[in-house]
């Protein structure tokens, strides 16, 4: 028995040291890649030419200049006295130090904030924190343009989270918070929850401090003070149009949605107070339950909602926000933090379709993320039984992987609850976008693609399988056919997957997995092929006689072919997704249709667009062979993975999730079991 523990205590300690490796390893890694992402943010800028990159401070040289001369520095008249001395510095050494202190500030914010996680912070937490944190914000869209000369948004950001958390003393604490507001003057509303939390004498000072600046750039600066605070009040239209897309506040939406003149300032004033109102209680009551971080990023959130000018760079706050937990639920957990990243790094372009009826989401989403931030999202309590263990995920039990050498991935492993919608969507539209522009980007070299059409007719004339000119004629030839292949190739090609996505997701969780990972890999495969071989379709093949009955006579002539070239390239033709993605719905709806007439229709679909596309010349025959490759490679690579997909549904009683907090651990098998999780059950039966 002694030996027994002392082998069982050997291995503990052993495991100990191993987690401890792994996990300085992972850090080691993504300070590397955070350092990786800060050379290449600083290399960004350092292309500027030295002499163009002062010129973009803004800044006369000269010290009797005003600073709002050229009417596009933002920056209060305070950051203009401190700043315009610097104009007078060698433009190479100055490029190269506001560069880099820029940088170094927001890593000095990754590690601040880091430290300010509320407790219990899991060890993994808190040492992967600051390297994750750090490596978010520099390919954030608020560190990628504050960076550029003149933008002082960082550093106000630092002062308070310095003045939050580390700075000890009231005094000095709110000395920092007041020269944050100078700089900011939104940032003043710190100085309310400063006296809402009891450190009264850290707002009083923060309060005497941003009069006190504010006071002395009057004295130095009293024409541009008049500009700044009265001509544009708090700065307003200077720096770009107030309704420009950059200013991402309530006033900016309201002049973007065509309010102006007294409508548009009372309905301002009145959402400004709302914002202030219920985002400033929500951080005090955070604040109050030992989220001192989350506190803070709301309370930045509100000022920059609610300033007259609140540009993109200042929304770093933002960010800082994916402190908070929302949802009971495990798989719940990621939808606030990937949203956010999404939000702050990504064009809105990407988030959401350029659609007319969008467009006043897509024109402020940083605004509406700061304010779900400020009053709407849920942020769990600390007391609350969730925070620390939320409702674990159910997953089904695991198969071994057909090939030893393939491991099974914890990430690949079946789960059988519902995945979450917003979540879904998000990564849809955004994995979609990213397709999209990666399509777009392939090489379109037109004598490299004809050169490639000519090799794969060769190819299909050595097989017997050149029937794209026979079909094509014929089809033409044939007025309500031709109308029928046009109509199909044009109206399926999303509405089907999307469709039958839509159907697992409600009716089959587990299985809608399983198909949407094989599908995406299938995609991902594609555009290898896209940017391996670019292919002319047979329509855009000189001297070859084909007929384009969907788009039209296209000239030959002229490499851009007019309007298609701007909606996609058209050189990736090689595989076909019009066949592949047909394919994989065939495929799908064959395995998982109750019915014999729906796997009936299931197995036409395919078959009715291979036909589609070669009779509407957009595809060779062999585009479809190399559709049903990349298919069967994402099918195949998920079996590899994951194992089998009957296999891995939950069968009674195999239950491998821990019960939620408040369940009865001695509930009997399947009692209280969803309708989704008995009908899972039963598909594993019949499998």
């Amino acid at each position: 028995m002694a030996n027994a523990a002392e082998h069982s205590g050997a291995n503990g300690h052993a495991g100990v040291i191993g987690d401890e490796s792994r996990l300085g390893a992972a850090r080691l890694l993504l300070w590397a890649l955070a350092g990786a992402l800060a050379v290449r943010q600083a290399a960004a800028v350092l292309r500027v030419p030295p002499g163009e990159w002062l010129n973009g401070f803004h800044l006369p040289g000269s010290l009797p200049g005003s600073v709002y001369e050229t009417g596009q520095f933002s920056g209060t008249p305070f950051a203009g006295l401190v700043l315009k001395p610097l104009a007078g510095l060698a433009a190479p050494s100055l490029e190269v130090a506001w560069t880099c202190l820029t940088l170094l500030c927001v890593a000095a914010i990754g590690l601040v904030a880091a430290r300010g996680l509320p407790d219990p912070v899991p060890r993994r937490t808190a040492l992967l924190a600051a390297p994750v944190l750090t490596a978010l914000m520099m390919v954030s869209l608020p560190v990628r343009e504050a960076a550029s000369p003149g933008q002082t948004a960082v550093l106000p950001v630092l002062l308070v989270l310095l003045a939050v958390f580390r700075v000890p003393g009231d005094r000095p604490a709110g000395l920092l918070v007041g020269l944050a507001a100078a700089l900011q003057p939104a940032l003043l509303l710190f100085a309310p929850l400063l006296w809402l939390t009891g450190r009264r004498p850290a707002a009083r000072t923060a309060a005497v401090t941003f009069a006190a600046a504010t006071a002395l750039s009057w004295a130095a600066m009293p024409r541009d003070s008049w500009t700044y605070w009265i001509e544009h009040l708090a700065g307003t239209g200077l720096g770009g149009a107030p309704d420009g897309l950059s200013n991402q506040s309530v006033h900016g939406a309201l002049l973007r949605l065509g309010l102006t003149g007294p409508l548009e300032i009372l309905l301002y004033a009145a959402l400004a107070g709302a914002i202030v109102w219920f985002g400033l209680r929500r951080a005090v009551r955070y604040a109050r339950d030992g989220q001192l971080l989350l506190a803070v990023a709301v309370t930045g959130c509100v000022a920059v909602a609610v300033s007259p000018a609140g540009w993109r760079h200042q929304l770093l706050w933002v960010l800082l926000a994916v402190a908070g937990k929302v949802g009971k639920r495990a798989a719940d957990r990621p939808v606030w933090p990937v949203a956010v990243v999404l939000a702050m790094t990504l064009p809105s372009a990407v988030l959401l379709p350029n659609l007319a009826a969008l467009a006043p989401v897509r024109d402020n989403v940083l605004l509406l993320t700061a304010v779900a931030a400020a009053c709407a999202v849920p942020f769990l309590p600390r007391s609350s039984p969730y925070w620390r263990e939320p409702v674990p995920t159910d997953y089904g039990r695991p198969a071994a992987a057909r090939w030893s050498r393939v491991p099974l991935l914890p990430f690949w492993r079946r789960v059988l609850s519902r995945p979450n919608l917003l979540l879904e969507l998000l990564l849809i539209r955004v994995g979609y976008s990213l397709y999209s522009h990666i399509r777009a980007a392939a090489p379109t070299s037109r004598s490299l693609a004809e050169g490639n059409g000519s090799q794969i007719l060769g190819i299909e004339r050595a097989l017997g399988l050149d029937i794209e000119h026979a079909v094509n004629h014929a089809v033409v030839s044939t007025p309500w056919l031709e109308a029928f292949f046009n109509f199909y190739y044009t109206s399926f090609h999303f509405v089907v997957p999307l469709t039958i996505l839509a159907v697992l997701y409600w009716r089959r969780p587990g299985d809608y997995r399983w198909a949407r990972a094989s599908l995406g890999l299938a995609t991902v495969l594609a555009l290898v092929g896209f940017w391996l071989y670019p292919l002319a379709p047979p329509r855009l093949m000189p001297g070859l006689g084909f007929i384009d009955t969907v788009h039209g006579p296209q000239d030959l002539a002229n490499p851009s072919y007019g309007a298609m070239t701007a909606i996609s390239n058209q050189y990736a033709a090689m595989p076909s997704l019009h066949f592949g993605w047909s394919l994989w719905c065939g495929i799908v709806i064959v395995v998982l249709a109750p019915k014999g007439w729906q796997k009936l229709l299931g197995a036409l679909h395919p078959l009715i667009t291979v036909c589609a596309i070669v009779a509407t010349a957009n595809h060779w025959v062999l585009d479809a062979v190399g559709g049903a490759v990349v298919v069967g490679a994402g099918f195949g690579l998920v079996y590899a993975l994951s194992g089998p997909r009957g296999l891995q549904l939950s069968l009674p009683g195999q239950r491998t999730g821990l019960p939620a907090p408040g369940e009865r651990s001695g509930e009997a098998p399947g009692e209280g079991s969803s309708d989704t999780e008995r009908e899972l059950r039963d598909a594993a039966r019949s499998s």
